[in-house]
């Protein structure tokens, strides 16, 4: 090290040619909160998997119905409880055989393949599935951007006007955390009836606190800060400075949330289904057919097998997501 120094001479050095023009530029293109978050995002293998999957799984629901000419609910006790059979797949054991080996299609003389199988009422369970799918997906959709948006703005305005207002109002929101959810989603669904209106209704009143909680913290944080302080020394309304000022700043956290919010929906969805007080027959949803499924599960295992196995992907998947969601939102997860 030493004989390097030596041999470094200021002659060896000149000054940089660069013009007063040039001193400040920027030579690499900026990059927003929100790129960046992309950015971040697409890096973490587990929530691109996650996204993926739900894409794909939503695609279905709405595809998936209209892959054949069965309707959810054509009915014929001719082919009922016909296991899954699929041309080309028989490796993957889609051959239409029972737990015995007997192949049921020949049997009952059936010429067309039902990819799932069929149930005790010969209704193709391809079609029931997804279009089970598609309602459970529908009915957590709808029910979480409901909790978003009273959360927000009940915990918006509770946090920006404090004081007794806040006081009167987090108060309430005690007394709601205080009633478990599945008791007041129970009392809420036997006072309106079972049936999709009333399961969304349930879960958006029973489901907007954490939302509400969340919002407050984080408005709290912000509403003391410069730019606020700015915002009303030229003369902005309450009502701007916290749908176009706080709110947005608060707008990943809000993200997150929702995207954790989505599967609790599909769970209750379906565990409200699954002890009638969900989507009434014909109709079916992901928590009706697993609970149909569950009645011939020793003997008819797939009836039960595909919607459980949908609902756990669509909650993985979204657990997934929301995770990488709230690293690629934390500045402090930078590298």
């Amino acid at each position: 090290m030493s004989l390097a120094k030596d041999q470094l001479t200021q002659d060896m050095f000149e000054p940089a040619q660069i013009s007063s023009d040039e001193a400040d530029l920027v030579s690499r293109p900026s990059i927003g909160f929100w790129k960046d978050a992309w950015i971040r995002l697409a890096k973490n293998k587990g929530a691109i998997v996650g996204l993926f999957l739900i894409l794909f799984v939503v695609a279905m629901a709405f595809i998936g119905p209209h892959m054949n000419h069965w309707g959810f609910n054509d009915q014929s006790l001719d082919r009922q409880n016909l296991p899954p059979k699929v041309h080309g797949l028989a490796w993957l054991g889609f051959t239409g055989k029972d737990t015995s080996g007997t192949d049921q299609y020949k049997v009952s003389h059936i010429k067309n393949d039902f990819w799932f199988g069929t149930d005790a009422l010969g209704r193709d369970l391809w079609t029931r599935t997804w279009q089970g799918t598609q309602i459970s997906i529908l009915i957590a959709l709808i029910a979480s951007i409901g909790d978003c948006f009273i959360g927000v703005a009940y915990g918006g305005i509770s946090a920006y006007y404090g004081g007794r207002i806040d006081s009167i109002m987090q108060r309430f929101i005690e007394i709601l955390i205080g009633i478990p959810n599945l008791v007041l989603l129970i009392l809420l669904i036997l006072w309106l009836q079972p049936g999709m209106k009333s399961i969304i209704l349930a879960l958006i009143i029973s489901g907007w606190t954490g939302m509400a909680r969340i919002v407050r913290g984080q408005v709290l944080k912000l509403k003391n800060q410069e730019f606020v302080l700015a915002a009303r020394t030229l003369g902005s309304q309450d009502q701007r400075i916290i749908w176009k000022h706080l709110i947005p700043n608060v707008l990943g956290q809000i993200i997150i949330t929702l995207m954790f919010t989505i599967p609790g929906a599909i769970f209750f969805e379906a565990f409200l289904s699954y002890i009638g007080l969900g989507i009434a027959a014909p109709n079916a949803s992901l928590g009706s057919l697993n609970q149909e499924g569950f009645n011939n599960l020793q003997i008819y295992p797939y009836q039960a097998l595909y919607p459980a196995l949908i609902i756990s992907i669509l909650m993985i998947s979204f657990n997934l997501l929301a995770d990488g969601l709230r690293d690629a939102f934390d500045p402090k997860m930078r590298k």
